[in-house]
């Protein structure tokens, strides 16, 4: 589906995009702290809704 040239990109992409959205998570919480509290329950309920995708995608898909 994609060659081995795009694969290597697609993963450096997304190691560095998730690393600079983490530092300035961290950055902005220092700023404004008030506007981060029960952040952690945004991304619980992402991580949850994307598995339930994924499992859905998987049992689907046999």
């Amino acid at each position: 589906m994609f060659s081995f040239g795009q694969l290597i990109f697609g993963i450096c992409f997304f190691v560095v995009f998730v690393i600079m959205v983490i530092f300035s998570y961290k950055a902005d919480k220092k700023k404004q702290p008030k506007y981060f509290k029960g952040s952690y329950k945004v991304l619980i309920g992402f991580l949850i809704a994307f598995s339930l995708l994924v499992f859905i995608k998987h049992v689907t898909q046999q």
